[in-house]
């Protein structure tokens, strides 16, 4: 088993370095049933050219991820020789390791072509701005289509004519359409999940409620996944799960910016992603005041929390 996982870890290490040559992929991470923790997180030396935007397109990641994990580091003008995390390392969601499960709070998407073995691809998402939330709840994917044509809703017509851009009924598909090329259908009534002509955007809360992803990545969905492949989302802003010997937390902005100094709010999704570890089994050592300061940072990466006498 260790030799497995230090392979992995090799080859892992060669697709980022690929990734660095500016050729973009998918995180495509090996699952093991006695870990909810996968992927590492790396580093990357910036260049005199680069931005955020650039990076997180090279690398499959999210704008907002990058700025979460690098929060003293300039988006816009990271400085030559400036190390960047690359936030690759992930706690997996709790929900059934089947079909699509997208958390919202950390902006990502999670497919599971396998089940619950095998391997688990992920990537960075947009969702739906304050006043235009992505939905919650147990939906599949109820149909496919190739250059979609847009039908905007009058809401968002009428946002755009507010804004002095006035937009047509019917958006036909060409460099035009922020649908992109691909877009899955969801059963739930006007949502979708798609690609982008602006994939600066992808990794924010941007949209008007669908699922927004990189036009590569939406891409390589489409193909893999089939109708009726069930799609959960969630809201989870803290994640916890068991790696090696102790508890890894990995703690995001909440979706609702009016309780992000609800102390009551904050402690009672950290009990909530606790009890959902340790009822599969995942055992004792967490301690709860490393815990809250993973929180407070809102890092957006897995961190250790366990000690040898909890609190």
């Amino acid at each position: 088993m260790c030799i497995l996982f230090s392979y992995m870890g090799r080859l892992f290490t060669i697709l980022l370095i690929l990734a660095a040559a500016g050729q973009a992929f998918a995180l495509e991470l090996p699952l093991s049933a006695d870990s909810h923790v996968v992927g590492e997180n790396t580093m990357l030396v910036a260049t005199y050219e680069d931005t955020f935007v650039k990076i997180a397109r090279a690398h499959d990641l999210g704008f907002d991820e990058l700025i979460q994990a690098n929060p003293d580091v300039d988006p816009w003008i990271p400085g030559e020789g400036t190390e960047i995390v690359l936030p690759t390392q992930f706690v997996l969601p709790q929900a059934p390791r089947r079909g699509i499960v997208i958390n919202l709070p950390e902006l990502r998407l999670y497919y599971y072509p396998d089940g619950d073995s095998g391997r688990v691809i992920t990537h960075p998402i947009s969702i739906g701005r304050m006043e235009w939330r992505t939905p919650l709840g147990l939906t599949e994917i109820y149909s496919k289509a190739v250059n979609p044509t847009w039908y905007p809703p009058q809401s968002v017509r009428d946002e755009h004519a507010e804004q002095g851009r006035p937009l047509e009924a019917v958006v036909p598909p060409g460099p035009d359409n922020p649908l992109g090329k691909h877009a899955l259908r969801l059963a739930l009534p006007g949502y979708l999940i798609h690609g982008t002509n602006m994939p600066a955007g992808v990794g924010m809360r941007v949209t008007h409620g669908c699922i927004r992803m990189f036009p590569e990545d939406i891409e390589a969905l489409f193909d893999d996944v089939p109708v009726g492949t069930p799609v959960r989302i969630v809201n989870q802003p803290f994640k916890l799960g068991r790696y090696g010997a102790g508890f890894y937390l990995e703690a995001h902005p909440l979706l609702d910016e009016e309780l992000q100094d609800d102390e009551v709010f904050i402690m009672t999704e950290l009990t909530r992603a606790y009890v959902a570890a340790t009822e599969e089994g995942q055992g004792d050592g967490f301690n709860w005041a490393m815990a809250e300061r993973v929180v407070l940072n809102a890092r957006g990466v897995p961190e250790f929390v366990s000690s040898d006498s909890p609190l």
